[in-house]
């Protein structure tokens, strides 16, 4: 502010001034005499006078770019810039280009203080631990924190906080040297001459001058005393003597764990104490490699100690809690994880908003994430009203983000975490709403990268409906996080159900309901039988009347859906069960069946008024000209009849508006899909199907049974209704009973891992050197089958087993005996290969065996217990006494070979006397004439061809000219004719060295699987890992070494459809376009809806498209087809 110029005083004038105190705009009256003929200057209490209430922008704008040019380029060639130059002066200031941040400090001061009295007595000097940590180095929660703009989001330079359950480096890691680190001798090859100097340091060791150190009196008798206990002992070794010799000196007893005077004799000391924890602990860790991280909690008996247990809870309900809310409850006191499976409406948010108010107590943060937006709105305005402190995170919305409670989707939770939200540290727990949600086979995979990435600090709450496998669901997450999880799960349902077909479609038969399943849940046949019957005699009165009709028995039209849905409809009002939700799996079917109900008129004239000031209130936050468009006119009509539509087609505000108004009860009837099934806690009294098959993307199929529990679950309101109304439409015939009693009676679906990589997650992964794909892999549900610590428990019991075994004879004829080992192994592999069965596993051959008299049992035995010989011979056996035989099972590896010769017999008649000869009263019979011939005839064969027998050859005689049989063939000839060339079969010690290679050879094959196992090369994914990591390369997101350049970075910001998003920022195809028209291009990828309107393409979208027809190749196969799919479905002037 300038100073005011005052006139000269005059005589007349009073000796006044007036004195500024401060910057509060307050005056003072002084007097006092001043000189004559000057001005009266005003006085302050400031030095310079009130600070200036606003800048000059010119002179600030002079003054930054004119006077002071040091901000323009030096490099610029124009000549005009530098006849500036010269005519302004420019001081070059060196110093400004160095920019080098302070160092952290490394130490601090730390008080000593009297312990008895508390004065303080002096100031020591402590190292501090990581000082240099912050979120561009460290993924410790140490590190410092960023400022404050990161915040929330964090940053994609940021590192993110160490996942629960993820090792760190271990010792061994760090000091492994890399093939291109140089070991340094820090003895011999220290340089001592600097380059260009004469002289240099001198390393050598020199003898210190050592001062002798204060004594301590208390030191002296610690030592003394520890030598005087250490006498007794001196007789078990010198050892002891040194330990005792070798006691550090020091003022503490605790540091000498030596235990004071005025303690008993009985109490062990501190170092025992503590060594029998670590044994407890290790025992723990021993035992833990078997520990079952899912823990299910017993919800059968009452918990009648509840109170007691909890004397003043968090958050008080006006009703009394069932008992798995008392269980989950108790858990979360106790700061556990825990997984809640109930059916819908059956109280899981009681679960979530006590952790909420939880939190807040602790003063600590909750995440509250959903699937879908619709449930993030409604979860929002839910707890805004009964905890005040609430914050809205979505796509496209941000409120009150510093709140201690955080409602968002689950891709800005994953965001976070990649990005290293300073949000991370002061959260406590994570809700994760419909959990079931992770078999989406599109979405599914941001719930396990999210359940892998939460750092260990972070409890989980997971809340789902009912599944076959939470328990298993709850031992992965257990695992990967190294905590328990407790599993809580409910089948109870708070209202139950009544199932219904409806075959209605005219006044005389909208009464035509036909129960189907009664709330006990018993599948009633006669229900079904009825509404078939009912059916049956109206298609054949109209056949009779206008002659039969050929009717789909899924499709009708949409003439023939108004008739229904309006008999329905009224039928409904007059029994007063509305509200209504209508599920319809095809949004423009949504939107006929609402317009197609003109004549329906739900709601009363109170309820109109009441739907009419409260969209007036609402589209008041429009602009004028959006209050216009067609889909608000067609449904500000359609609601003040008590008909809502309820899709992701709707607009946002749309959407809400709706869902309050059917909160409230003014909606009567609501046409919605899937979507508003999801976690929306918005029950109904009655829910109609108006079809039982849905498109999943790919084709059409019924209903699953979770998905039907699901939507069906939003009948009936707590409270209010005894019952729930399920009415399932029986429009062009009645459906199938097996579809009907699978869908409402069957199995939910498993959890399934949905697991996939994606390049978002390769490339925030790769930019962090501490965390590694493949571990992000290991850890996935789709890997939950690996027991890592079992395999690696197992590993080292197996190779202590390995060095214990005694050393193999390798000298003189032995030398090849591995060799032959291996080869013998690979021929037995190779004849099972080339056996072809039905049923190899179980099936069975019946064989007369000949053999030595009274070995028959040992030849049995023989035959079925040795897996192969170590001598592969072909000669056949001839008994050197009397001859006898035996029957035995065979199973398909004991065959060999298959010979040309055969012979006749009976095998039933041989069967039956050698069971008949086993059993004790005719154990001494004589054989029969059958097997007597078949005996005697074996014998004769073994005799003629004692060397062997001419087999069966597959591919000559056998005609099998298949490219993988020829090939094993021709490998069984040759390792045959290789076993003659060796010379450990003709050591006399043969046999038992061959025992010990194969005791040997057989735990080294489990090891290897087992290492392999353990191994990131036995990953299902790894090979899909490899190529993408070609790709981005050659996309040069990331260069040869992984580290990861700008696109990838940039890549790192996009959920979805990365890669093609950035080769269009990279390749500034959106420069040239309007708003709309870049609105309209990026619109393909997320637009799903079919549509027959004849696009529009302006010529600025045609030159887009005719000049980056190489971005598209980049991450489409035919970019022809994309730019078809582009023109056809996302006009510019319909997206804007």
């Amino acid at each position: 502010m300038d100073k005011t110029g005052l006139p000269p005083v005059g005589p007349d004038d009073l000796p006044l001034s007036l004195l500024e105190m401060g910057c509060s705009g307050r005056f003072e009256l002084i007097t006092h005499p001043l000189p004559k003929n000057r001005p009266l200057p005003p006085h302050s209490t400031l030095p310079h006078g009130l600070p200036p209430t606003c800048l000059d922008l010119k002179t600030e704008v002079e003054k930054r770019f004119l006077r002071d040019p040091a901000w323009l380029p030096v490099h610029d060639v124009d000549d005009a810039f530098h006849k500036f130059l010269k005519i302004s002066a420019r001081d070059r200031e060196v110093e400004s280009l160095l920019h080098c941040s302070l160092s952290p400090l490394h130490s601090g001061l730390s008080v000593v203080r009297d312990p008895t009295t508390g004065l303080l007595l002096d100031f020591t000097e402590v190292l501090l631990e990581d000082t240099g940590l912050s979120a561009k180095n460290s993924l410790s929660l140490q590190r410092q924190p960023g400022p404050p703009s990161e915040s929330l989001r964090g940053s994609n330079t940021n590192y993110p906080f160490l996942p629960a359950g993820m090792e760190e480096l271990t010792l061994e890691q760090i000091t492994k040297k890399s093939e291109l680190e140089e070991e340094i001798d820090f003895e011999k090859d220290l340089l001592t001459v600097p380059p260009g100097l004469k002289a240099g340091m001198d390393f050598t060791d020199k003898e210190a001058k050592t001062t002798k150190s204060e004594l301590n009196l208390l030191s002296l008798l610690s030592t003394f005393d520890d030598a005087i206990d250490a006498l007794p002992e001196e007789k078990e070794g010198v050892s002891q003597k040194e330990e005792t010799v070798k006691l550090p000196r020091t003022n503490s007893l605790e540091d000498l764990g030596i235990k004071d005077s005025g303690s008993s004799p009985s109490q062990p000391s501190a170092n025992t104490v503590s060594l029998t924890e670590q044994k407890k602990k290790a025992q723990q860790e021993d035992k833990g490699d078997n520990k079952k991280w899912a823990v299910p909690v017993d919800i059968t008996s009452a918990c009648d100690d509840f109170y007691k247990r909890i004397p003043d809870p968090a958050f008080k309900y006006p009703f009394e809690l069932d008992v798995f809310q008392k269980q989950a409850i108790l858990r979360l006191e106790a700061h556990d994880s825990v997984f809640v499976a109930a059916h819908t409406s059956a109280g899981k948010t009681v679960v979530a908003e006590y952790a909420i108010a939880l939190s807040q107590k602790h003063m600590t943060r909750t995440i509250y994430t959903s699937p879908i937006k619709a449930l993030s709105n409604q979860k929002f305005r839910d707890f805004k009203t009964t905890f005040s402190d609430v914050g809205l995170l979505t796509g496209d919305v941000q409120l009150s983000p510093e709140s201690s409670c955080l409602i968002m989707t689950t891709e800005i939770l994953r965001s976070m975490l990649y990005n290293g939200s300073e949000v991370i540290r002061d959260l406590e727990w994570v809700i994760f709403d419909e959990v079931h949600y992770i078999n989406d086979a599109e979405r599914g995979v941001v719930w396990e990268e999210v359940l892998i990435m939460l750092p260990e600090h972070v409890s989980i709450i997971l809340l789902s409906a009912t599944v076959p496998n939470s328990v298993e669901f709850s031992e992965w997450i257990g695992r990967i996080k190294k905590r328990p999880i407790y599993v809580i799960s409910t089948i109870k349902r708070p209202v139950p159900l009544e199932h219904y077909l409806y075959t209605g479609n005219s006044t005389k038969t909208q009464k035509e309901l036909f129960l189907l399943l009664d709330p006990s849940g018993n599948f009633l046949t006669k229900g079904y039988y009825a509404a078939v019957e009912a059916k049956k005699e109206r298609t054949s009165k109209h056949a009779q009347s206008f002659g039969t009709k050929n009717v789909s028995q899924h499709n009708t039209t949409a003439s023939q859906d108004r008739a229904v849905w309006q008999t329905l409809l009224n039928y409904l009002s007059q029994r007063q069960q509305t509200p209504v939700v209508a599920f319809t799996f095809s949004r423009t079917r949504c939107d006929e069946n609402a317009r197609s109900l003109t004549s329906l008129d739900l709601t009363s004239s109170i309820e109109k008024s009441e739907i009419h000031s409260f969209l007036q209130k609402s589209l008041t936050r429009l602009r004028g000209g959006d209050r216009q468009l067609p889909q608000i006119l067609s449904m500000r009509d359609l609601l003040k009849r008590g008909i809502g539509v309820h899709h992701s087609g709707i607009l946002p505000i749309l959407k809400e508006i709706i869902e309050m108004l059917f909160s409230r009860g003014l909606v009567k009837v609501l046409f919605a899909t899937e979507t508003f099934a999801m976690g929306v806690n918005m029950p109904a009294r009655t829910v109609v199907f108006d079809s039982i098959r849905k498109h999943d993307g790919t084709g059409f199929r019924n209903l699953l049974p979770g998905e039907y529990i699901q939507m069906a679950g939003r009948a009936g309101r707590r409270g209010l209704d005894a019952t729930g109304t399920v009415i399932i439409l029986c429009k062009a015939g009645v459906h199938d009973m097996g579809d009907l009693h699978a869908m409402m009676l069957g199995k939910p679906t498993v959890l399934q891992s949905q697991f996939r990589l994606t390049y978002s997650m390769i490339l925030n992964l790769l930019r962090v050197e501490a965390l590694r794909v493949t571990d992000m892999m290991r850890r996935s549900f789709s890997e939950n089958h690996r027991d890592t610590q079992a395999h690696e428990k197992r590993i080292s019991e197996l190779r202590n087993t390995l060095s214990s075994l005694p050393p193999l004879d390798s000298e003189g004829q032995l030398s090849d005996l591995l060799s032959y080992y291996h080869t013998i192994t690979e021929l037995r592999i190779t004849t099972e290969t080339l056996q072809v069965s039905n049923d190899a596993v179980n099936r069975t051959f019946t064989a007369l065996i000949i053999c030595e008299k009274g070995n028959e049992e040992a030849a049995g035995d023989d035959q079925s217990n040795k897996a192969f010989h170590p001598i592969y011979s072909t000669s056949l056996f001839i008994p050197e006494g009397p001859c006898s035989h035996t029957v035995q099972k065979l199973k398909l590896q004991d065959i060999s070979a298959i010979t040309t010769k055969t012979l006749k017999v009976i095998p039933e008649r041989i069967i039956d006397n050698y069971n008949k000869r086993q059993q004790p009263r005719f154990r001494l019979d004589p054989p029969g004439q059958a097997i007597s011939t078949a005996t005697q005839e074996l014998l004769r064969l073994a005799e003629a061809n004692p060397n062997g027998i001419t087999t069966l050859d597959p591919v000559n005689d056998l005609h099998l000219k298949a490219v993988d049989v020829v090939e094993g063939v021709m490998r069984h000839r040759v390792l045959q004719d290789c076993l003659k060339d060796f010379h450990c079969i003709h050591s006399p010690t043969f046999t038992e060295q061959f025992a010990r290679v194969q005791e040997r050879m057989c735990v080294q094959e489990e090891l290897d699987k087992l290492l392999f196992l353990v191994s990131d090369q036995s990953l299902t994914l790894l090979p899909e890992y490899h190529q993408r990591i070609k790709v981005l390369e050659a996309l040069q997101y990331v260069d040869s070494t992984g580290a990861v350049q700008l696109k990838g970075r940039v890549a790192c910001q996009i959920s979805s459809h990365e890669l093609l998003l950035t080769e269009l920022l990279f390749e500034n195809t959106l420069s040239p376009l309007a708003p709309e028209e870049s609105a309209a291009l990026l619109s393909c990828l997320i637009f799903t809806q079919n549509t027959q309107i004849d696009p529009h393409i302006t010529s600025t979208l045609q030159e887009v498209k005719q000049s980056s027809p190489h971005v598209l190749t980049t991450t489409f196969p035919q970019p022809r087809k994309t730019w078809k799919y582009l023109e056809l479905r996302f006009p510019a002037s319909n997206t804007c």
